[in-house]
């Protein structure tokens, strides 16, 4: 796999990426919610297009993996410039948006700044808006009032943290009930025995979507990640779908 490399903002903060060159569209990998461009789904995607020929980038958001920053500090809106800044600066021409769990969310912020130059979007267990079905009554107030609140990690041994600056920035990118009329082809990937993101949120999202070309693929056996080796071979095909 290419080398890690960095770009500084222009506040000094360095963003860590991986690029491999190739024909377009482009593919932006955009991790979930305090992951990143180390797992198996970006690591395959990547791999996939260097072995094709085609460009891909891959992205660690501040205070994720090896960027620098504080995850404290992270919103939907720090992140979705991030991407931008690095699309501005390294990619040419179209691009393919490829979003897992909350990066589904944040592929259809980014997908909006870019315009005609998105050629499409793939969201794995997309999850918009979770900061509304996926948190209590109680939760949400404790972060209104300005509280970090700490949920349930089946992936790991300490809980995963929402901070209020999140939060709050969240409240202005809800998209569930219109996603600003993105005209370009999407496809949906969502496993029904998803226990962290409800395989419904898939069908809202497409009822949202402004797009004529909206598919969505339902795995009968399918957990979050999606990371099985069947999952991965089904996200390719989706990937192949956008290339000649």
């Amino acid at each position: 796999m290419a080398e890690i490399l960095h770009h500084r903002l222009y506040d000094g903060r360095r963003i860590a990426f991986r690029l491999t060159p190739g024909r377009g569209p482009c593919l932006v990998f955009l991790p979930g919610y305090m992951s990143d461009m180390s797992g198996s789904k970006a690591s395959a995607l990547f791999a996939e297009a260097e072995a094709r020929g085609r460009a891909c980038l891959l992205i660690d958001y501040s205070g994720c993996g090896q960027s620098e920053g504080s995850f404290a500090e992270g919103t939907l809106s720090r992140w979705r410039d991030e991407v931008l800044a690095l699309v501005s600066s390294y990619v040419a021409g179209p691009v393919l948006l490829v979003g897992s769990s909350m990066g589904g969310w944040l592929m259809l912020l980014v997908a909006e700044r870019l315009g005609p130059r998105c050629a499409g979007l793939i969201g794995i267990a997309p999850a918009p808006d979770f900061t509304r079905w996926g948190l209590s009554a109680a939760e949400r107030a404790a972060l209104a009032a300005g509280e970090t609140i700490h949920q349930p990690n089946p992936y790991g041994p300490e809980p995963t943290p929402i901070h209020p600056g999140f939060f709050a920035d969240a409240e202005n990118h809800l998209r569930l009930e219109s996603a600003r009329g993105l005209s370009c082809p999407v496809r949906l990937i969502h496993g029904k025995r998803d226990e962290d993101v409800p395989w419904e949120i898939s069908l809202r999202l497409k009822a949202a979507l402004g797009s004529a070309d909206v598919q969505v693929s339902l795995v009968e056996d399918g957990d979050h990640r999606l990371s099985r080796p069947e999952d991965i071979a089904r996200i390719l095909a989706l990937v192949g779908e956008f290339y000649p």
